[in-house]
């Protein structure tokens, strides 16, 4: 999936919300190299493109999120949008932080992983909503319009190895600290690494997290969604 598609599933996302329906979507987005704005505007950026595109990862330019990061194939997406008017949404931001590292925590959990809350020093796309079990396996961020909010992360699965020497070439050329033993995967956990499980534990946790009962909410499904 591209960039432009998973830009596609938030819009459909927050188009729901907008019409007072909450959705949910869990998808895994193929082996790409997401940038953010930050990155685009260090003198790095086309030399770590060159380097993203030699280790087969298709550089692209995210939204929603802060520094670069690295998906495969095992990588999977979740997104959770809840309706709200302009002043409810703003004021909600840390509530709805609070929230999904909780529900997310819980499907972890679900799949045999004991993650806590925070993340290792010098990782990949730093921020203050992650979750970690030997190196960081979540990270999350916060979209708001006037109509509703959308939460979503992203999840490592598997392919710890691969992601860390990608990510490693692409911070260096950046000029980024990174430290490749901070990345994580369910699979180096311990956990339960099929996708159907997965897809249907965070389903289930994040549909929860929304104030509407599980029938009232939407299931969003990427078009080019592997599996």
């Amino acid at each position: 999936m591209s960039d432009t598609a998973e830009k596609g599933v938030h819009e459909r996302l927050l188009d729901r919300a907008s019409a007072g329906v909450p959705a949910v979507a869990v998808w895994r987005p193929g082996r790409y190299l997401r940038f953010g704005y930050r990155d685009t505007r260090q003198s790095g950026y086309e030399a770590a493109k060159t380097r993203a595109r030699e280790a087969g990862f298709e550089p692209v330019e995210r939204r929603v999120g802060g520094r670069a990061v690295a998906t495969t194939a095992t990588t999977v997406l979740f997104a959770v949008a809840e309706p709200g008017d302009a002043a409810d949404v703003r004021t909600g931001i840390g509530e709805r932080y609070d929230t999904a590292v909780s529900s997310v925590r819980q499907a972890l959990r679900n799949l045999g992983v004991a993650a806590t809350r925070g993340e290792p020093p010098e990782t990949y796309c730093p921020g203050d909503h992650s979750l970690q079990c030997d190196g960081k396996l979540v990270g999350l961020a916060q979209r708001v319009t006037t109509s509703g909010a959308l939460v979503s992360g992203m999840l490592y699965v598997e392919d710890r190895d691969e992601l860390a020497d990608v990510l490693a070439d692409v911070y260096a050329e950046l000029g980024y600290d990174f430290d490749p033993t901070s990345v994580g995967t369910v699979a180096d956990a311990g956990g339960e690494c099929r996708f159907d499980r997965v897809e249907a534990e965070f389903r289930t946790q994040l549909t929860r997290t929304l104030d509407a009962p599980a029938a009232a909410v939407e299931m969003i499904r990427s078009d080019t969604q592997s599996g």
